[in-house]
């Protein structure tokens, strides 16, 4: 049997790695990155299937063709196993993300020479928190979707773990680490103590759903949606009488996952009435437009670039959210305290259940020695500041933040199938 491929495959981005020499190694997925966007175009004009940094340029470039990001969000819906036409073909979600994971197969192997037939895969704590059914169908799906790609066999190991197996060297024996790790749809924690140079004892691993694209979908609802008729009044058809235009169709076009779905003939049609009898038409109207030019991703890649701005203390310009895209001249400033103001609830919900991780194994907040940072909204100030407030004596440690679940998948994926 040839070597297993650990493989993290995350909301917004996938990596894959194999241990050499007892170290993790990180196999390259795109021209000098050891990262791939977890994104897909489906190209209408060349009847093809592009991935990563190429799927976005498409998008970017105005291609025709459908879009879509955040497949991992989908695990455990109904959505999976519905049926669409793409490309000429009926197909699921199960398939989707099955040729996503087969992409990175090949990558892998074209890069090594190697054939990986079985895999080492991160997953969530927690697919759905609040939901055991959905939870573990989630798992189910997956599986599914490993099989999709041509994977003989795949075993699962929970993020965190991963990522505190491969923070061991930053800890010393007796330390009590806390891995704190925030992804694109989940946030999961792993309680373990340092006891040797190779050696980790798993105390407690706990997960929250709720990461980086909630925090986008939070800043869309607040800053972009009102500008496109979120909280405006609806006349009705007879009377003088309003309601408020409904608040689904806002909700779903500030969620990554389900930007794909909103252009169908029922939903602009119902863009149009709502446009016909809003009170402020002109903002109605701008919805009329992105459900009309499929201009969903867009904007949300305009609210994720804003954040990372407000977030980057050494931004020479203003942090905003650039809507020219939409309507030229529409910039909303996005100040970092507006920001912070925005996500404290989600913020808040993180520490408190890395908080319960830590009394669930029978331990109290100041046990806690280190924090380890993993995930890219794991590196979000507001974050790292509610953490701070509940771990006040904890040290912190990002060196590997984007890259430590890959590595710990890597360096475990020699023994997986022992």
């Amino acid at each position: 049997m040839g070597q297993v491929l650990g493989i993290d495959f995350g909301t917004s981005n996938s990596a894959v790695g194999v241990s050499v020499d007892g170290k993790p190694h990180l196999i390259e997925m795109e021209s000098g990155q050891q990262t791939l966007p977890t994104a897909v175009f489906f190209d209408f004009e060349e009847q093809r299937v592009i991935y990563g940094t190429a799927a976005q340029r498409a998008l970017i470039d105005g291609e025709e063709g459908r879009y879509m990001r955040a497949l991992k969000s989908l695990l455990g819906t109904g959505l999976m196993r519905e049926s669409r036409l793409l490309l000429g073909k009926r197909t699921d979600f199960i398939g989707i993300v099955g040729t996503f994971l087969a992409e990175l197969k090949r990558r892998a192997e074209a890069a090594t020479g190697e054939t990986f037939d079985r895999a080492l895969s991160g997953r969530p704590v927690l697919f759905h928190s609040a939901d055991e059914k959905r939870n573990a169908q989630a798992l189910i799906d997956l599986k599914d979707c490993y099989a999709a790609a041509g994977f003989d066999d795949v075993r699962f190991l929970p993020e965190p773990e991963a990522a505190a197996l491969a923070a061991r060297a930053a800890l010393t024996p007796g330390d009590l680490g806390l891995v704190v790790d925030i992804g694109g749809g989940t946030s999961d924690f792993t309680l373990f103590r340092q006891k040797g140079a190779r050696q980790i004892e798993i105390l407690r691993s706990n997960g929250l759903r709720l990461g980086g694209t909630d925090f986008d979908k939070e800043l869309s609802l607040a800053h972009v949606m009102p500008h496109l008729g979120r909280g405006t009044p609806i006349r009705h058809e007879f009377g003088d009488q309003t309601h408020i235009a409904p608040n689904k169709i806002f909700a779903d076009l500030a969620t990554w996952q389900k930007i794909p779905f909103l252009y169908a003939a029922d939903t602009r049609r119902a863009a149009k009435d709502l446009a016909q009898y809003a009170v402020e038409a002109n903002r109605l109207q701008r919805l009329v437009k992105v459900l009309e030019d499929e201009l969903g991703h867009d904007l949300a890649f305009a609210v994720e670039a804003g954040k990372m701005m407000a977030n980057n203390p050494a931004a020479t310009a203003p942090p905003e959210i650039n809507l020219g895209i939409l309507e030229k001249g529409i910039r909303l400033p996005l100040p970092a305290p507006m920001m912070a103001a925005t996500l404290a609830q989600g913020a808040a919900q993180i520490a408190q259940t890395a908080e319960e991780t830590v009394v669930q194994a029978g331990l109290k907040q100041n046990d806690v020695t280190k924090l380890v940072f993993v995930g890219g909204s794991s590196l979000m100030a507001v974050v790292g500041d509610a953490l701070k407030r509940q771990f006040p004596d904890a040290e912190i440690h990002r060196t590997s933040a984007l890259t430590g679940v890959v590595d710990g998948l890597a360096l475990a994926a020699e023994h997986a199938f022992a």
